[in-house]
Formats: structure tokens, sequence, C-alpha cells
């Protein structure tokens, strides 16, 4: 993302043990540039949340150094750090109003009272809540209640927001909506975000980059759509997005293309070489469902493999048909629905094809 004065956050050899003996985070190394979106996306356990926990100062790191804005935050309080947190339960005080809990904040920084109205109101009419200072959290619904959490970590008009899975005790169209209305809030603003989410839509809809963690590491650093159509392992291909796997063998290499004999007795297929060794190594083929073409006309794709229908389920404007590959009972095709309708058939026998580019050989 540049150079380091073009880094607002900087994780440098960051570690994290709460024993003394497990890591949960392992020498993190991650720079946020001054106004972007970063979200921190893993698995329960994976390190995320532990990460986001040092940057507020909630939780010390055993090693390395944590710097915001130039300067080392390592042993700077969390309410010296200037920056503003959403949590997901909302941390709202319940005898307070909304106007009141946006103010709170101010106060505690020493506001002049000739600032503050006009500070709530304008933090109120950014998440549209305008018309509800007076009331008290208990009277709002539960996407009001957060929107109150987003405005009062905006109120004092920090450089760095800080978000915990701030959109999990959301249903599914709050969820959805909330989403758009904090990456517009983004967009607006200009503020660096660093977000914590498991969920997987959520930081492709939301980001500008996404950091990828299992087990305390960083799997992969990258812009949504560069996860999603060139994961570098299998642990990045299956969580991000819908992907099939498929097991084989390398047999030949021929510069960034190789051949791999699929376990089940599936034939070859040409994919892109992107995280194998040598000939002889077992590897995991990703492959993602949308790419995937039924009864394609002969010779238009390199790859052609046989497949026993399953499962069809309708889903409006696709169809989700499950089949058997070579072995695999849990492939996945997404036929498009463009006419209204498609000719598969359940227990049907089907060629499918793809492109060598848009199939992978990772990590096995």
């Amino acid at each position: 993302m540049g150079s380091n004065a073009d880094q607002f956050v900087r994780f440098v050899n960051v570690q994290k043990s709460y024993d003394g003996q497990i890591l949960v985070v392992k020498n993190f190394n991650v720079d946020v540039a001054t106004g972007e979106f970063l979200t921190m996306l893993g698995p329960s356990g994976s390190g995320k949340t532990t990460c986001l926990m040092m940057l507020a100062g909630f939780e010390s790191s055993t090693h390395g150094e944590i710097i915001l804005d130039g300067q080392s935050i390592n042993n700077v309080a969390p309410h010296k750090r200037d920056i503003g947190m959403v949590f997901q339960n909302y941390a709202l005080f319940p005898h307070m109003t909304v106007a009141e809990n946006l103010a709170f904040p101010l106060q505690v920084r020493r506001v002049p009272k000739s600032e503050i109205g006009t500070k709530v109101k304008r933090a109120l009419e950014m998440v549209r809540l305008g018309d509800f200072g007076n009331r008290r959290p208990a009277q709002l619904s539960g996407g009001q209640q957060q929107r109150v959490a987003v405005a009062r970590a905006l109120v004092f008009e920090p450089k760095l927001v800080l978000m915990d899975e701030p959109l999990g005790a959301l249903d599914k169209n709050l969820r959805e909506e909330m989403q758009y209305e904090i990456k517009h809030i983004h967009e607006d603003l200009g503020v660096t975000m660093v977000y914590v989410t498991h969920d997987q839509s959520e930081a492709l809809t939301m980001s500008n980059r996404i950091a990828v963690f299992e087990d305390g590491i960083v799997q992969q650093l990258a812009a949504p759509e560069v996860l999603y159509e060139k994961p570098d392992n299998a642990f990045v291909a299956g969580f991000i997005g819908e992907n099939n796997r498929l097991m084989g063998e390398v047999k030949a290499i021929d510069g960034d293309i190789c051949s791999v004999e699929l376990e089940g007795g599936g034939g070859v297929i040409e994919a892109l070489k992107v995280n194998v060794g040598a000939v002889g190594d077992r590897t995991t083929l990703s492959l993602r469902p949308e790419r995937v073409e039924v009864n394609p006309p002969s010779g238009k794709f390199p790859n052609r493999c046989g497949a026993k229908v399953e499962e069809l389920i309708y889903l409006g404007d696709h169809i989700r048909a499950r089949a058997t590959v070579s072995g695999n009972s849990d492939f996945i095709i997404k036929v498009p629905n463009a006419f209204g309708h498609t000719h598969l058939k359940r227990g049907e026998t089907v060629d499918l094809g793809w492109a060598a580019d848009d199939c992978r050989a990772l990590d096995a």
C-alpha cells in the first residue's frame, strides 16, 4: 500500500500469548493505509479479535510493536489512543438518552459545551437518526441501537475506528442494510476503519482489503476480488465464497500450467500452478461453481469431466446442482436460469467443462 509514511496503522512482528507457551497471534505484520477499510476475517479462535483488542489497547502484545500515526502505542492507555470503538453488544448506557450517549465521549474529552450539541446533531444525522436524540436505547430497534453505537464512535472525529463483529446480533436483512450504511459512512468521511468479522460476505461487501486469519497467521492479505479469484492456498479458497475441491497428483508441469491426475478416476485436468512444488506432489484443485459449464460444445475447454447429478435446488436466478465428480459427491455447479428453466434432471449423467485458468492447483 505504499511507503511507511502512507501507513496510519502498523503491526510490526506482533505476537500474543496468554499462557507464555501457545501463540494465538504469530508474527503479525500488517500495515493499514490512511482512509483504508481493512477487515480481519477468520473463524473463531483464529486470532483476528486479539489483534483488534491489541490495537484498541484492551490487550497488550507479548512481542513486537504497534504504531499509530507514526507513534508507538504499546504503552499508551486505551482512552489516550483517540480511537472510536463499536462492539457487537452496542454497549450503550441504558439510563441515558441517545443524545446523552453521544455527548458522553465529548464530555470526557472536555469538548466545550457550546460545541457538543452541534457535534451530536451532526453525528445523528450521519446515521439517519436526527429525530431520535431524546429516546432511550430500550426504545430503539436493534438496527437503530447499532446506528447509535456507530455515531458514538464517530462523534469525536477520531482518525481510526475499530469494529468488533458489530452486526452479529442483527437479522439478515438488517445486517445487509447496515453493511452498506457503514460502507457509505466510511466513504463519506474517509476515516480509517479496521473491522473484525467471521462473515465472509460481509467482508467482501465492505472492505478495501481483507486479512484472512487461520491459527494466528494471516493466510492472505488482498483486495476482495483477488481473494476470491486468486486464493493463495486451500484454506483461503474454501473460506472465501463457495468452492469445489478435487484431490489429485501432479503429473507434469509446463510453465504456469500443471497436469493433475484426479483421485477417483476422473482423468487428467489442466490447472494453474499456484501452490504446488514438483511432479508427484498431491494437490487440491480449487474451482468456483459458477466457472463450470454443463455439456459445453466440443473443444471449448481443455478440461472435461463426467458428473452424475445428485440434487437440484431452485434459487430463482440460478439452479444450484450438486453432483458427483471423481468420487466427490459435493461438487457444486451454478447453472444460470437466464431463460426461466434448465434442462438438468436428477440422476442423469452430464459432461462438465472449465478453463485451465479457472482451476487453481493448491496445497494438498
